[in-house]
């Protein structure tokens, strides 16, 4: 399960797809070198972004692949 606590990059590693989904919320600099190190909810607050939607639509994608499966 993603939290506001997940690092972006462990996000990415997971699914690379999930790239997509942080770029619909409005964070466009997902390979910059704070990706690597930066929390869902530190990231979001820089880019005044909402954390818990865009928690919740990875969490959705990462719900959906495993029910494909």
């Amino acid at each position: 399960m993603i939290t506001r606590d997940t690092i972006i990059m462990d996000v990415l590693m997971m699914d690379r797809r999930t790239a997509g989904i942080f770029i619909k919320h409005g964070m466009h600099c997902i390979g910059c070198p704070s990706a690597s190190g930066e929390s869902i909810s530190d990231a979001c607050a820089v880019h005044g972004i909402d954390a818990d939607k865009l928690v919740e639509d990875l969490n959705r994608h990462f719900e959906a692949i495993r029910k494909e499966s």
